[in-house]
């Protein structure tokens, strides 16, 4: 299924993808003559506190001798000085008007200006623009939207995320509501979890795909909705971790295409459920193994060799691609590891060129990939304040601190924008959006560092300012310590549709010790709070939480923990 653009649209995206800057989405499927202006909205510096931004409004319409935008912010954002229009706020809502001498605007004619503004927290971009009460970005009328009116029900837009709301998991809600402070989060959209063949119609009696949807579609009312699945059934899954190990042996690709990916693609494709926005994201944990844990690497295992030379791997991701894809109102966004695992230059670009592999294999092509996500169910930080990673301390690079290690990133966010570029760079569509996991990676609390570490040396510096608090980056199942990080939002940075809470926040990353089940799971050690390590977190310690039920299951003490260290803090 294809993404189409206009022109505009992809100057747009390519403008995106340069450094700093944070570009105003334009649905999908709108042509340029029909839309009545333009607002081309970017960040081009941002700190701290503070930011510069730089706007550019076209008009498509009638000729004007005068001229005021106007636009409203989702934070607390607020402008503090500006050039070239006379700007005004009140409370989030902002009015640029024309100075005297640029007040004509000429059809087909632009006008920039700019401005200062300061933030706090997160530094949203505006989702919607009106020159003179008009709506822009969107298609004035014939055939299309009106000019207020938002994009045709199932059509297909930019970033699912923009303008709409995210499904609330009945079974989650409850689950959360049940615990002591539980009811501060509950309402949170998170994921819903497909990671057997009979999670399509229900486990245990709880909820299958189709009452989600139909529960999505109460929610949804007369607004836009999004529901995400996370699509986690692969042959072999999870090669390199026993914990999430699924119920398809390595050579049940068969099965994997029809008793679990066809019975999911024809729910989807019910005409009940065009009006929904539904995001899926693709087997999680998948396709990075084949980098980096298969031979002759140290961190080899030979469930990731067999399952690089089948191929499952690729081929059960291309078929899920181009089967989900054929649904027009799907949006795949395919799992793209986190900055702890393919952030170094051998596992970077060799990750972003098995991508593309699979993402053409069984049919599919890149036009069916919308975006990526990334630290699903980890723990990466989202943004590292006290260190970059062009720092030195005394003459060192911080690349060369234990913790760093020579990585090229230091968060999440940094890694998923460069990774974005890397993929556009390769051939995927200049529009991929980029989804963030923060579920789990707030690491608030007193243990949260509120500067940089003593300049000692790189390992005092980093280790004294890192907010993520693992042992090391290479830990990745029930960190103890962890907290809930930024609650979920549209449009929040560059590159990035939102900030998602795709695992939803106490589930269990898997059992501390053995349990036995039906469920295909095993017992992984760095599940175990005793256990010391192995060649994938440099042989130290798990840095687990002890008493864990089986991956998937209701972890009570996890979630308290995770309340408990929220950064922004509940």
């Amino acid at each position: 299924m294809s993404r189409t653009r206009t022109a505009i649209l992809a100057a747009v995206a390519l403008a995106a993808g340069t450094a700093g800057a944070a570009v105003a989405a334009i649905p999908a499927d709108v042509g340029v003559a029909a839309i009545p202006c333009t607002v081309d909205y970017k960040v081009q510096n941002q700190w701290d506190s503070g930011f510069t931004a730089a706007v550019t409004v076209t008009n498509n319409s009638a000729a004007k001798s005068s001229w005021a935008v106007k636009w409203s912010y989702a934070g607390n954002q607020k402008v503090t000085s500006g050039w070239n229009a006379k700007l005004s706020q009140s409370g989030t809502a902002v009015t640029a008007a024309n100075e005297s001498y640029n007040g004509t605007l000429g059809t087909g004619s632009s006008v920039s200006f700019g401005f200062n503004g300061t933030y706090g927290g997160t530094n949203a971009l505006p989702t919607t623009f009106t020159l003179d009460g008009v709506t822009c970005n969107v298609d004035d009328g014939g055939s299309g939207p009106g000019p207020t009116d938002p994009p045709a029900p199932g059509a297909k837009v930019d970033n699912p995320y923009a303008g709409a709301k995210v499904y609330v998991n009945p079974e989650w809600k409850a689950k959360a509501t049940a615990e002591t402070g539980g009811s501060r989060i509950a309402n949170q959209p998170t994921g819903v979890w497909l990671d057997r063949i009979a999670a399509i119609n229900g486990v245990n009696g709880g909820m299958g795909l189709r009452a989600h949807l139909d529960a999505a579609l109460a929610q949804k009312g007369s607004d836009e909705l999004v529901v995400q699945l996370v699509i986690y059934n692969l042959p072999g899954r999870d090669c390199a971790a026993l914990a999430s190990n699924g119920e398809l042996g390595p050579t049940e690709i068969d099965k994997y295409k029809t008793q679990y990916i066809d019975p999911i693609a024809a729910i989807l494709a019910d005409s009940k459920y065009a009006g929904l926005r539904i995001v899926t994201t693709v087997e999680i944990d998948s396709l990075p193994n084949l980098v980096t844990n298969v031979s002759p690497r140290a961190t080899a295992t030979a469930n990731c060799d067999t399952m690089k030379a089948n191929g499952n791997y690729v081929k059960g991701v291309g078929y899920a691609l181009n089967k989900l894809g054929d649904v027009p109102n799907v949006y795949n966004y395919v799992d793209a590891g986190h900055h702890g695992w393919l952030g170094w230059d051998d596992n970077f670009a060799p990750s972003a060129a098995l991508f593309k592999e699979a993402a053409t294999a069984e049919g599919a092509t890149v036009a069916d990939v919308h975006g990526f996500i990334v630290n699903t169910a980890n723990y990466s930080a989202l943004k590292e304040n006290h260190f970059t990673i062009n720092d030195s301390v005394n003459g060192a690079s911080v690349r060369t601190s234990k913790w760093i290690d020579w990585n090229r990133y230091v968060d999440e966010q940094s890694y998923a924008q460069a990774m974005r570029n890397q993929l556009v760079s390769i051939g995927f569509p200049s529009g991929i959006g980029m989804l963030i996991d923060t579920s789990r990676n707030g690491w608030g609390g007193t243990a949260r560092p509120t500067g940089p570490g003593a300049t000692t040396n790189v390992d005092t510096y980093v280790d004294g300012g890192r907010y993520d608090r693992r042992i090391h980056l290479g830990n990745w199942c029930n960190q103890s310590g962890a907290g809930l990080g930024e609650r979920p939002q549209a449009s929040p940075a560059t590159g990035i549709d939102a900030y998602v809470w795709m695992k939803p926040p106490g589930e269990s990353d898997g059992s501390s010790t053995a349990i036995p089940n039906d469920e295909g799971k095993g017992f992984d050690r760095m599940c175990d709070p005793t256990y010391t390590g192995n060649p994938r977190n440099n042989n130290n310690m798990s840095g687990a939480l002890g008493n864990a039920p089986l991956s998937g299951h209701w972890f009570s003490a996890q979630f308290q923990e995770l309340m408990k260290n929220a950064y922004p803090a509940l």
